[in-house]
């Protein structure tokens, strides 16, 4: 929710909102955040203006978002708290040292930094059977992750368990709106979940095991078939929206094959 049209909403508006968000009655928000549901009432409906310990308590209780926060405590007439910057801001320095660390520490494996609309804001030097064969606009800066993911002209036809793949990724979008309330996110969702879907190639299978655990990113490069199980590290405790909006996504070996490919790739560019 861009700050500068919801800000002008009453705090109350914004409260209730993330409460039914996440599915809570005042009884179950008041108890978990022990006020009382009259007082909650009245914060709600704006015949109580509470105070910035209040408002970041329930904000709290509610898992708003740091941007959404700031959002909540000028809607309430006061200050935001959690500052923004860049990543090249020498504030944060040593968060970006933490992060190419973590990427490099990734390799031979591949592994991306994302921002909260799965921009790549930095990568390691394993990403390049993610973006052979890809259209030269989707690996154009700023690469949209998930464009290029479920694109026609991106990684799609090239994923031989596509289905699966696009499900995952469109299960995690929907969770991500669910929880950020995120427009950007919205308009995202409509544009990738309405890409035409490649034909499954004749010799798509699950491979020889069933990962029932995880979905597998199973891809065709030319240095032969890899398949992945991809993690994802968020900042703990952050207190920047731009640092807990970022994410590492690494992608790991499913298979004994899919590592020595990528040591050996490793290996031929060293």
């Amino acid at each position: 929710m861009p700050q500068a049209s919801t800000a002008q909403r009453p705090v109350g508006d914004h409260l209730r909102e993330w409460r039914q968000r996440r599915r809570l009655s005042q009884l179950d928000l008041a108890t978990e955040a022990n006020i009382s549901t009259r007082h909650l009432s009245f914060v709600e409906t704006g015949r109580s203006a509470p105070s910035r310990e209040m408002i970041l308590h329930l904000a709290e209780q509610l898992d708003v978002p740091l941007r959404e926060r700031n959002v909540l405590l000028v809607a309430a007439g006061f200050a935001p708290i959690f500052p923004e910057r860049r990543l090249d801001d020498p504030a944060i320095a040593s968060a970006r040292r933490a992060i190419d660390i973590v990427l490099a520490g990734h390799e031979p494996y591949p592994a991306v930094a994302i921002d909260r609309h799965w921009n790549l804001v930095a990568a390691n030097n394993a990403i390049g059977p993610f973006l052979e064969d890809c259209d030269a606009a989707l690996v154009a800066a700023p690469i949209n992750a998930l464009r290029l993911s479920l694109h026609p002209r991106g990684l799609a036809p090239r994923i031989d368990n596509f289905g699966e793949w696009r499900a995952h990724l469109l299960a995690r979008l929907r969770h991500q709106i669910e929880v950020t309330a995120d427009p950007v996110l919205e308009a995202l969702h409509g544009e990738v979940s309405g890409y035409p879907v490649p034909l499954a190639p004749p010799h798509q299978s699950r491979g020889q095991e069933a990962h029932d655990l995880f979905v597998p990113l199973r891809l065709r490069t030319a240095a032969g078939p890899l398949a992945f199980v991809s993690t994802t590290t968020v900042f703990g405790t952050p207190v920047d929206v731009t640092l807990a909006e970022l994410a590492i996504e690494a992608f790991l070996p499913a298979d004994q094959a899919t590592g020595d490919i990528l040591r050996r790739l490793a290996d031929e560019e060293g």
